[in-house]
């Protein structure tokens, strides 16, 4: 007879029926000598197990007609099944030595695939040939082009479209070198998953116990594990002596979790009889049996589940596509047209493709490729120097643009570390004094009751702190032990000393582990503090379990009967204090009498001989996982920023809720169904769900949602908390609020958060408490594990975002100055005022205090670039700056004697090498060098003049809405950019040499004058445009104006 059992991981709790074709095949095969049972359902393992056993099969496949629902979610769908020869009865040995070796051929190494990686030469093209590159190398590609038809056409063409070509080649490169090493230096610091498995593994084959490589643990594999050892594998625990492992990188769940052979529930990732790969062991010791290895276990399956998500594109990636799409089609409008026009008017083909690709190419923004590469670097450091590490640049923007935080909670909101918060002696709760000095105690700690309560919590506790760490404080030790019974020792050594000494004087004899069927742990000490007694017996456990104990209390040092009243005051604290969200404990002791009890007692904790009951109560000490004392404060400035905070997390829904209220997710005076509903005295069915602001969702209710309902909740709900939630279902509430259409943002520490951080728009993991799974699958990192890091994370995107509007805003207002010279060149016949070269030397801030007061900005509506921006790109300053460059241009051509009246219409005789007696508008006869030495002058003098304009341009782009005078002139390095800029414009005119490399000629000092009006034009124009925009926020004269006025 065969008994099949089998394991189902998906915490959905799908009809395990529905999915897996099982019953018929083997009742067909073996006639009904099967049964099939869950594995974690069973609740004590058949004396028939205890013989050896060999796995036949690990796999069931699912029915074909599986709905997409299921198909969705199958990579966490996987049932495993183990068979057992129920025929044999010698001893439980483990397996074989030769069916280990077989089944590890057969089934793999127990270790993670690594995650598929991107080879380092696709990483370099996507940075040499993505976004802005490709508009640079289009441009390259026609200057080689414009120069190749030249060179085709002409004796001596000009080298300007090949210098062009030529350096715009290298700015793209050089550029996107520059971001490769940058990403590639965040990389190396991401080591994939090998500090999440375990290097060793006890197992028993054979009946022998075996130290092995954990890869080598196979399905089947009978595997011992003690306080200190990683999880292996996914175990069925078979048997359990105080084993107790921490879940929290799985599930969330901060306290350690006991386990034992007993199902205590349906899902498989809450019943105790289930350990899984990768989790720790903090005490105690357990023997299970192997059930899934590598990546069939819950952690390989959720690793996989991450790996296999796909991202779509960031924000600033989607802008810059847009950005992209919007310049191609001015440059190639612009350019088809005047291409269309010099036909008309007379040109040759080959001339009129010249100025086709001259146009384009002056609409490409040359200087913008390094500008957005250097600000997202640049930020990206900034942000590492405040604990932020960024693994991929474009995440800086992307946090900035985010609506939504998915904040999980243990470790990221809260410190990951039970703290004593609250003790309840002498009929009143007192809060704990958690400070290093004990400046806030709010009880007399000369009390006797709390004397006594010390000791129990000192005695009857396993935890220790490590050696050698006497120089540091009390708070920041590390200890052995779980975490309630460290939070007990931190508490009692701060406020009453070393414990060292307190076990010191009252040494340990009898002692009985915490385990699931009592709810207690006791202790028996050898004391000298009654004169009637020679031991001390101590308790802890479970409050109703202790009270149970007693028949006495301790009241101001002395015993007292327990009475009524003593019973109502105990269960009011103890709702209190578990109402808000901590855990609690009770304590009470008994001194033994000598004459029951004499000195060398032997205490016998199997078979008990010594009393248990009739003790005296001492008090209650409740301990919580606290939040960060810096997360209120960071949660009310992204609720001022207008991101919603929700809260996920592996955790009980009332610990959820009381730190959600305790950091302000759920904000005071806001209520959840569940409070009306008590409020009003009504059944929470009668409650209106919109009624409630805020709401809690239990996992359980959230696998019943349908997709409608879930984007009611997220509608119609502002502060939000999920809890008891699977890796799955923190996926399908990212998917959620991405279909409300936020941005959102996803913070995790455990191994559970991974696919959720992968699927979000930005997942920030933390760095000291984050698994290797959670950082690999993140895009930013936070190195201090600190909530309020995202914070200033959102702030400094928000500012990228601000300033690449500004850059490209100032950018391209030098594209019309650039442009208007080949349209009149073309359209008026006259010299060309701004030749190609000088061109590219043309093209080579702090946040405003409302930054962080802003709603996000809406992606559909607020983009990069859009028709306003470049209307006032285009439109307005451009133009102006052009005006300026004109005027200088037709100065320095009349001061030569050239008027405006004679230029119109004297291209072909201007450009013509053989006319060397060309008069100007005084009759006088200039050579063709003479001229195109003062056409040279004219190509400077208007670079000189954008210049000029500029200075106005970068000024009025610091602010969106407020005053330069407002904002002031404190960034150095503006100010140091706007004389280096102009020195270097001086240099291009004044140095020997340049007459011949770049065509640049001296100016005389006059002529920078020229455009000093315009520039003051543009930054009086501006002025006028914010102060309309600050007395009319939002109003109708806005609206208009912003018709004409493009709003920063």
């Amino acid at each position: 007879m065969y008994d099949i059992l089998f394991i189902d991981t998906d915490t959905l709790l799908i009809d395990l029926y529905y999915n897996i074709r099982i019953s018929s095949y083997w009742s067909y095969k073996y006639q009904h000598v099967c049964s099939v049972r869950p594995l974690n359902k069973i609740k004590v393992f058949p004396p028939q197990l205890w013989a050896p056993y060999s796995p036949i099969s690990y796999y069931i496949r699912q029915k074909p007609d599986v709905s997409d629902m299921i198909l969705k979610k199958k990579s966490l769908i996987t049932f495993f099944i183990l068979i057992f020869p129920l025929t044999l009865s010698c001893p439980l040995k483990g397996l074989t030595n030769a069916k280990a070796a077989e089944y590890l051929a057969r089934d793999g190494p127990n270790a993670l695939t690594p995650p598929p990686t991107t080879p380092e030469w696709v990483k370099f093209c996507r940075q040499l040939f993505g976004g802005f590159s490709i508009l640079l190398w289009i441009g390259a590609i026609l200057c080689f082009l414009a120069y190749a038809i030249q060179a085709a056409t002409e004796d001596e063409p000009a080298n300007d479209n090949l210098y062009l070509g030529i350096v715009l080649s290298a700015v793209v490169i050089i550029t996107g070198c520059f971001s490769y090493f940058q990403e590639a230096k965040s990389s190396k610091i991401m080591e994939s998953f090998k500090n999440m498995v375990p290097q060793q593994a006890l197992v028993i084959r054979e009946g022998e116990k075996l130290q092995i490589n954990a890869e080598e643990v196979v399905g089947g594999d009978l595997v011992e594990v003690k306080g200190g050892d990683r999880i292996p594998a996914d175990l069925r625990i078979i048997s359990a002596h105080g084993c107790k492992v921490d879940n929290s990188s799985l599930t969330g769940e901060s306290e350690p979790q006991t386990r034992s052979p007993d199902c205590t529930h349906d899902n498989p990732l809450e019943t105790r009889n289930i350990a899984f790969f990768s989790t720790n062991c903090v005490e105690g010791t357990a023997r299970g049996i192997v059930v899934c290895t590598g990546d069939r276990t819950v952690m390989g399956r959720i690793a996989t589940l991450t790996s296999g998500l796909e991202t779509g594109k960031t924000p600033i990636a989607k802008e810059i596509e847009h950005f992209i799409q919007i310049i191609t089609g001015v440059a190639v409008f612009l350019g088809v047209s005047f291409f269309i026009l010099s036909i008309i008017l007379g040109y040759s083909w080959l001339e009129a493709v010249i100025f086709l690709i001259g146009i384009i190419v002056a609409n490409v923004p040359e200087g913008l490729l390094a500008t957005v590469t250097v600000c997202l670097t640049l930020t990206a450091k900034r942000m590492a120097r405040k604990n932020c590490l960024v693994k991929n640049l474009e995440a800086v923007e992307t946090l900035g643009s985010t609506s939504t935080i998915c904040s999980d909670k243990t470790g990221t909101l809260t410190q990951n570390r039970m703290t004593v918060a609250h003790m309840w002696f002498d009929n009143q709760i007192h809060e704990a004094d958690t400070t290093e000095d004990q400046s806030g105690a709010s009880f007399d700690k000369s009390s006797g009751t709390w004397l006594s309560l010390a000791r129990v919590a000192s005695l009857c506790n396993r935890a220790v702190f490590k050696a050698g760490q006497d120089s540091l404080p009390i708070l920041k030790r590390d200890v052995a032990g779980d975490a309630s019974e460290s939070a007990l020792l931190k508490c009692i050594e701060l406020s009453c000393g070393s414990v060292k000494v307190m076990r010191d004087k009252n040494k340990k004899v009898a002692e009985i582990p915490f385990n699931s069927t009592n709810k207690y742990q006791l202790s028996v000490h050898e004391t000298d503090e009654n004169t009637d007694s020679h031991y001390l017996l101590v308790m802890k456990g479970a409050p109703e379990r202790i009270l149970d104990r007693c028949s006495t209390i301790m009241v101001q040092g002395k015993e007292q009967p327990m009475d009524e009243e003593l019973k109502e005051a105990f269960q009011n604290a103890y709702l209190e204090l578990g109402g808000l969200g901590e855990r609690v404990l009770g304590f009470c002791h008994l001194f033994m009498s000598e004459d029951k009890y004499p000195k060398g007692f032997a205490f016998d904790t199997d078979d008990i001989n010594f009393q248990t009951d009739n003790l005296c109560f001492v008090g209650l000490m409740s301990m919580i996982d606290p939040p960060r004392a810096a997360v209120p404060d960071a949660v009310g400035k992204c609720r001022s920023a207008g991101i919603k905070v929700i809260m996920v997390t592996g955790d009980h829904p009332i610990t959820a809720k009381a730190i959600a209220k305790g950091v302000g997710i759920i904000s005071e005076g806001n209520e959840t169904v569940e409070d009306i509903a008590a409020r009003l005295n009504i059944p929470v069915s009668q409650v209106n769900p919109r009624d409630a602001k805020a709401c809690v969702i239990h996992g359980s209710d959230l696998k019943d949602l349908s997709q409608d309902q879930m984007d009611e909740v997220l509608k119609n709900h502002t502060e939000i908390v999920f809890a008891r939630t699977s890796p799955q279902q923190k996926l399908i509430i990212v998917e959620g609020c991405q279909r409300q259409g936020a941005i959102v943002a996803v913070t995790g520490d455990g191994v559970n958060d991974s696919p959720a951080l992968k699927k979000a728009d930005i997942g920030v993991a933390m760095g000291i408490s984050g698994s290797d799974v959670s950082k690999q699958a993140a895009d930013m990192i936070l190195l201090d594990d600190n909530f309020a890091s995202i914070v200033t994370g959102v702030e400094e995107g928000r500012l990228i975002f601000d300033n690449l509007k500004k850059s490209i805003a100032y950018t391209l207002t030098s594209n019309i100055p650039e442009i208007t010279p080949f349209l009149f060149f073309i359209l008026v016949n006259i010299p060309l005022p701004l030749g190609t070269i000088t061109i590219l030397c043309i093209d080579y801030y702090t946040a405003e205090s409302d930054i962080m007061k802003r709603q996000p900005r809406n992606p559909h509506r607020d983009k990069l670039v859009n028709e306003r921006l470049i209307s006032i790109a285009y439109g307005q300053i451009g133009m102006i700056q052009a005006l300026g460059g004109f005027f200088s241009y037709f100065v320095i051509l009349a001061e030569n004697g050239w008027l405006p009246s004679v230029l119109v219409g004297i291209r072909l005789n201007w450009d013509d090498r053989s006319n060397n007696d060309l008069e100007d508008s005084y009759g006088q006869q200039w050579t063709y060098e003479q001229r195109k030495i003062v056409e040279f002058t004219c190509h400077t003098a208007f670079f000189v003049s954008i210049v000029v304009v500029q200075w106005a341009d970068v000024i009025i782009c610091k602010t969106r809405r407020n005053s330069v005078f407002q904002q002031g002139m404190k960034n150095k390095i503006l100010i140091f950019g706007l004389f280096e800029e102009t020195a270097l414009a001086a240099f291009l005119s004044y140095c020997p040499g340049m007459d011949v490399a770049l065509r640049m000629y001296p100016l005389k000092p006059s002529w920078w004058f020229c455009a000093f009006p315009y520039s003051f034009l543009i930054f009086v124009y501006d002025e006028i445009r914010k102060l309309i925009l600050r007395r009319n926020p939002g109003g109708t004269q806005l609206e208009l104006f912003s018709k004409y006025i493009y709003i920063f």
